[in-house]
């Protein structure tokens, strides 16, 4: 990113955090709706973060309200003087029952549901207050609209989750829900649409040249 891009007056450009590193990602835990910290490593990548988005004319900081990803929304919110917005539509997918498990640990618990999973059965919710695929994109493409209507013409920030930022790319590309994903969610990485709300363009993916020298686990899993 380089300077204070210009905004089409009608279209709102939207940079998606998904938060940085917890020890939960690190172990391959679904973390859902728990509310984990980040580690250490997550914790300098919030500050990279802040430091990469320095020059962007930012106008509002929206974050879930989860705490690894208010930790990660702080330092961006206080580089430019802005406040955090606490957005709960932003939130992570709730996994229901299976929250606290690792991927592995469900294939021996529930193999059946496992395989669900597997090939993203768009109406599956897990028992225990999960949300399906539907569901979650249908929580994500409302808050996109909510937002790019609040800030056209503006830049705005939000953090939030791997699963959010998987429904944000389907719902900005069209990819079907139960396709296999093909594009990275990266830690901290800058994820950056355009758009008027009904319709969004993805103009930058996965970035995170401003990440080098910082030790991260091998992304695996969006959760």
């Amino acid at each position: 990113m380089t300077g204070n891009p210009a905004v089409i007056p009608s279209m709102t450009r939207l940079i998606l955090i998904r938060h940085g590193e917890t020890d939960w990602n690190r172990s391959r835990t679904i973390q859902g709706q728990r509310d984990i910290p980040l580690n250490d490593t997550g914790l300098a990548q919030a500050q990279a973060v802040a430091r990469h988005l320095a020059a962007e004319p930012i106008r509002a900081v929206y974050s879930s309200d989860l705490a690894r990803a208010r930790e990660t929304a702080r330092a961006i919110a206080e580089a430019h003087g802005l406040s955090i917005v606490d957005e709960p539509g932003l939130r992570e997918r709730h996994w229901g029952r299976f929250q606290g498990f690792r991927f592995d640990e469900i294939a021996h618990l529930a193999p059946e549901a496992h395989a669900r999973m597997l090939v993203r059965e768009p109406d599956y919710a897990v028992d225990g207050g999960g949300e399906s695929i539907v569901m979650l994109v249908d929580r994500v493409r409302e808050v996109l609209g909510r937002l790019a209507r609040a800030h056209a013409g503006e830049s705005i920030v939000a953090i939030g989750h791997g699963g959010v930022l998987d429904a944000t790319w389907r719902i900005a590309t069209g990819l079907a829900l139960d396709a296999p994903r093909a594009f990275a969610l990266p830690n901290a990485a800058i994820n950056i649409i355009e758009g008027d709300g009904q319709a969004w363009q993805v103009r930058e993916w996965a970035v995170t040249s401003h990440l080098d020298g910082l030790a991260r686990y091998d992304e695996l899993s969006e959760r």
